[in-house]
């Protein structure tokens, strides 16, 4: 069908870049994402046309965080944009002139991860966003699956502990509370204010304190076995493998994909998620085990994914 533009919507930036139908990125253009949701529709335009100059485009895929209706317009809810109900392809279509689709952003980086990196091969995947907090995305039979409203695989917001730890959705437990960044974070600051004598190389790399912790010193101190470091890491991958062991039950996946920041450290927490994968799933010595590995694409996933999700006339279910 041609060439695509896929949208990432960050933080602090959003990029736009064209997509072929191989998944390879083309050209790309930034802006920087302001604060306004009026705003944020512009600068989503902006970024389009600096993407598509000197490109014939054919449509475009926006990735947001938020629950997207299953016509794949409108977003219901967005957890940092204060859009509600938002009619995203209707605005962004008047302002480009071309065809737009909304997709949740960690369905967008599932679909590229199945589509051209990790999970090639795989009709039946489960992917997983180990970032700041936790998404995913369910492709079954090669369809990306988004329930009956659109809004399925909000996997972070399943109550993984009754009246557990609160989190930022107002309800208590969810898996995301207990392995995400935000989790793994405050796993090291409590080990270490509990026992500093065994955080020696985490504080060193901060400021010396538990309160100066980043998950960036946590990874760099597991990597020299930090002993709290490291059990930071292993508390994290038993709630991740917990809750794979969990989704297996339901999905029964070929294999699971482990993207999000916290897959860029490989083995040091793959390999602990895949123990606590198999020590947790029903009949594991029994029965075939999903593969556990790791995202591909990385930060490119979600604009790749949603780019080829708007070359797809109906993929979704």
């Amino acid at each position: 069908m041609g060439l695509t533009i896929g949208v990432d919507i960050g933080g602090t930036k959003i990029a736009a870049g064209v997509v072929d139908e191989e998944g390879n990125i083309l050209s790309t253009f930034k802006v920087p994402t302001p604060t306004t949701p009026e705003a944020i529709v512009d600068a989503i335009a902006s970024a389009v046309e600096g993407a598509r100059a000197g490109h014939e485009i054919v449509g475009v895929g926006i990735g947001a965080a938020g629950y997207v209706n299953r016509q794949r317009s409108t977003v219901y809810f967005a957890p940092n944009i204060d859009w509600r109900n938002e009619p995203l392809k209707e605005k962004v279509e008047a302002r480009t002139g071309l065809p737009v689709v909304v997709e949740n952003d960690a369905n967008a980086a599932a679909w590229g991860e199945y589509k051209f990196g990790a999970g090639k091969g795989h009709r039946n995947v489960i992917c997983i966003t180990l970032g700041t907090g936790l998404g995913g995305g369910i492709i079954i039979g090669n369809k990306l699956r988004r329930g009956h409203f659109g809004v399925a695989a909000e996997f972070g917001h399943i109550r993984m502990v009754p009246d557990g730890l609160l989190c930022g959705c107002g309800s208590q437990g969810c898996w995301e509370q207990y392995a995400s960044g935000r989790a793994l974070v405050r796993y090291a600051k409590q080990r270490a204010n509990a026992t500093p004598e065994r955080a020696e190389v985490l504080l060193a790399l901060g400021d010396g304190t538990p309160e100066g912790i980043e998950g960036k010193h946590i990874s760099m101190a597991a990597r020299q076995g930090d002993p709290v470091a490291v059990d930071s890491y292993r508390e994290l991958a038993r709630w991740a493998g917990a809750g794979l062991a969990d989704l297996a039950s339901l999905f029964d996946p070929s294999a699971f994909i482990v993207g999000g920041g916290l897959s860029d450290e490989g083995d040091l927490v793959l390999d602990p998620i895949r123990t606590s994968y198999k020590r947790w799933l029903v009949g594991a010595n029994w029965r075939p085990m999903a593969d556990v590995i790791a995202a591909q694409l990385g930060n490119e996933a979600g604009l790749v994914g949603a780019a080829d999700l708007a070359r797809e006339p109906d993929p979704v279910m």
